[in-house]
């Protein structure tokens, strides 16, 4: 049995890791192409959405006790995105042109690139020490990045929420609008990113920490 988890966990780690690569592959090369920051959701958006949608899988491999990261991390992470993805840039057809979500996208794909290509080695016992290190480092650059463009697009988007009263029919036995979500949202949005930044720190102190001991011995 923990050959077959092993097994599927490389498999499904792997195949994250080259969708991401794909995903930004695209997005490099559609700038390269138009020398412009405005058609990173035209070039990768539909893969991005996909990619970010089957990892929900985590959230199960966390409840079930395949992997050890729990439930509540992995699901806040992933309800973030989603939400971000298809709420407000599928949702919001006049923001998939802006140079932030080539920003975002970047930041997205390479640290899921990094961090799945370290899950896939890491379970077949073969992940060298500068790739478990550049897992728990790119991340500290990597991820403000992709949260602050996060926030930054969706304060953008609220003039057009409120404008096309957004989800009205979802919210319509709520005493508050989709509008009124999101201007909370973007107030609680930096606690709950710094709760899985401050679990990335303690993490990369305890496995670069164990990481280095063991070079020394």
């Amino acid at each position: 049995m923990p050959r077959l988890s092993s097994f599927y966990l490389f498999t499904y780690n792997s195949l994250q890791a080259f969708g991401w690569a794909i995903s930004l592959y695209r997005i490099l090369v559609s700038l390269a192409l138009t020398n412009s920051l405005n058609t990173a959701y035209a070039s990768a958006g539909d893969s991005v959405c996909l990619l970010q949608t089957i990892s929900f899988l985590e959230v199960i491999h966390g409840a079930l006790g395949i992997v050890r990261t729990g439930v509540l991390l992995p699901l806040m992470q992933w309800g973030g995105r989603i939400h971000f993805l298809l709420a407000i840039v599928r949702g919001i057809g006049e923001v998939q042109d802006s140079p932030l979500v080539f920003v975002i996208f970047a930041a997205w794909s390479l640290s899921e690139v990094i961090r799945y290509s370290h899950y896939a080695l890491t379970c077949i016992g073969k992940c060298p020490y500068w790739v478990t290190s550049l897992r728990y480092t790119a991340f500290i650059f990597l991820y403000p990045v992709g949260v602050a463009g996060e926030m930054w697009l969706m304060y953008h988007a609220l003039p057009r929420m409120k404008l096309k009263n957004l989800y009205a029919d979802y919210f319509a036995f709520l005493p508050f609008s989709y509008y009124n979500f999101i201007e909370v949202l973007l107030v609680v949005y930096p606690i709950l990113w710094l709760k899985l930044y401050l679990h990335l720190l303690k993490q990369r102190h305890s496995k670069l920490g164990k990481q280095h001991d063991k070079k020394n011995k």
